[in-house]
This record gives C-alpha cells, sequence and structure tokens, in this order.
C-alpha cells in the first residue's frame, strides 16, 4: 500500500538546523510532484517547498526562501528539507505529500519544534 513515513523532527534551538526525510513506498515515486507542508497549532496547513518529478525545480514558500531546501533520491525514493536557521515561527508539524494527476498522499507527519 502506499505509504509516505516522514522522519527527523525534534526540538531545536532558534538558529539551529534539522533535516527531515521521508520515505516513499507502494507507488512509482519519480511519477510524482513531492512537497512538504506544514501546519502550526490554530493554523491552516501551507505549502513549505515543492520539487519537481526529477528534481530539475524547486519552489518555496516566501517565508523559508533561503533558509530550506528540497531535495530528492529517486533512487531510494526519498525526499528531504533541509532547514536552517530555524526561528519559533518554523514551529509545526511538517508533511510530507506526494501530487500526480489527481492522485495525492500524506504522510502522518512529524513535529519540529523551535525553541529555547
Amino acid at each position: 500500500q502506499v505509504q509516505l513515513v516522514e522522519s527527523g523532527g525534534g526540538l531545536v534551538q532558534p538558529g539551529g538546523s534539522l533535516r527531515l526525510s521521508c520515505a516513499a513506498s507502494g507507488f512509482t515515486f519519480s511519477l510524482y510532484v513531492m512537497s512538504w507542508y506544514r501546519q502550526a497549532p490554530e493554523k491552516e496547513r501551507e505549502l513549505v517547498a515543492r520539487i519537481s518529478r526529477q528534481g530539475g525545480s524547486t519552489n518555496y514558500a516566501d517565508s523559508v526562501n533561503g533558509r530550506f531546501t528540497i531535495s530528492r533520491d529517486n533512487a531510494k525514493k526519498m525526499v528531504y528539507l533541509q532547514m536552517n536557521s530555524l526561528t519559533p515561527e518554523d514551529t509545526a508539524v511538517y508533511y510530507c505529500n506526494a501530487e500526480h494527476g489527481l492522485s495525492r498522499y500524506w504522510g502522518q507527519g512529524t513535529q519540529v519544534t523551535v525553541s529555547s
């Protein structure tokens, strides 16, 4: 069955870094655009970063541009989010998303907390 499993979240101090990983299985990974979303308490889920099928194109939310980097490894069926210069405003549950046509899959999310 389709699975997206995120890992790498945790507690980090402001200014610190984390690397999130998402392991995909059960679908043809290279056909899917992959994205990271996040949802903070009492806020709507928002797109953080997106990467094209072969990794040649990326897009970022203005709030993370220049601090976060999305990447993928189609051979390993993995997508990553490198997060640098974290601030408390980055605190949220981060979700991995796969999209292809009408097919859309979500992971269960991983908590990122930025606090001193």
